[in-house]
């Protein structure tokens, strides 16, 4: 019949083993001498055998002490590995995410959203909102002060991250109310070539391209009137006819404050929203993010 044995007691055979010396096998395991005799010796009533033999020469093991050593030994190995890794899984669990974003995702409660799912999963982990500039369009990715961020397709480096898309949105030009394009209700790209635009930084890379829309130009360079790298900025450019942006359709409020109109625009892509998150970054706390993310954005 196999009898259930403490891990503790097994801790005190295995000091004992290894020591062959009570007294210092106590030290280490900072017991008392006695204690650990009697502990001993009920471990031993339970085998139903002696494991060691004492006499003037010291301690031995028997026989019964020798078979049971190696494996003794193994389980408290493993017993450590596992408690090591229910420690780490703990520690998981109570970690900050930090979730960068350039402008809020907004978009029909998005964020809420995600939030719920993924506390149902790590309800001790605190979720950080980190704003981050334009400047750079991975979110803070690129050097590690994000841990999963918001960002707008495309992304340079497009290798060195993984990424879900959460939101497929309409591009339109925002433009002063009193512009001579303001009173269409939508407006074709070619219309636009000429017209002096915002950019992002040149840091924001194929970002800023992207919101220039050098595909649909057919070469021709763009008129850059101001470089932008916030929402106020925009606003404040735009309200002072320094020329006119491309935005995703979600963040036209935003921009539409007060003499400042959107319209669809005709003859470009629309925008893609994701949840990105780099590549090689396999911690559960990061992938269960982006499970929800993709979980709310299918139903979205």
């Amino acid at each position: 019949m196999v009898m259930d044995v403490h891990g503790r007691d097994l801790r005190y055979f295995v000091a004992v083993a290894e020591e062959l010396h009570f007294t210092r096998a106590a030290e280490r395991l900072f017991i008392s001498q006695p204690a650990l005799s009697k502990q001993i010796r009920t471990l031993e009533r339970q085998l139903g055998a002696p494991l060691f033999e004492r006499d003037r020469q010291g301690v031995r093991l028997t026989p019964v002490g020798a078979a049971l050593l190696p494996h003794a030994q193994r389980v408290l190995a493993a017993w450590d590995t596992a408690w090591e890794a229910a420690e780490q899984a703990k520690a998981a669990e109570r970690a900050t995410l930090v979730v960068g974003m350039s402008t809020s995702p907004g978009r029909g409660g998005l964020l809420p959203a995600i939030r719920s799912r993924f506390t149902d999963t790590h309800p001790a982990a605190t979720v950080k909102l980190r704003q981050v500039n334009w400047d750079d369009s991975t979110a803070g990715l690129q050097d590690g002060t994000s841990d999963v961020a918001f960002v707008w397709l495309p992304i340079p480096d497009p290798g060195r991250y993984a990424w879900v898309v959460v939101a497929e949105e309409p591009r339109l030009v925002a433009m002063p109310q009193t512009h001579p394009l303001a009173d269409r209700g939508v407006v074709d790209f070619a219309d636009l070539l000429d017209e002096p635009f915002l950019a992002l930084p040149e840091s924001a890379g194929v970002l800023r391209d992207y919101w220039l829309a050098l595909d649909a130009r057919g070469g021709r360079p763009p008129r850059i009137g101001a470089e932008i790298a916030s929402t106020d900025e925009t606003y404040e450019a735009l309200v002072d006819g320094r020329g006119v942006c491309l935005l995703a359709a979600g963040n036209a409020p935003l921009i539409t404050l007060g003499n400042v109109v959107t319209r669809l625009v005709r003859g470009i892509s629309p925008s893609q929203l994701a949840l990105t998150w780099r590549a090689d970054d396999h911690r559960p706390l990061v992938l269960d993010y982006a499970h929800a993310c993709r979980q709310v954005a299918a139903h979205l």
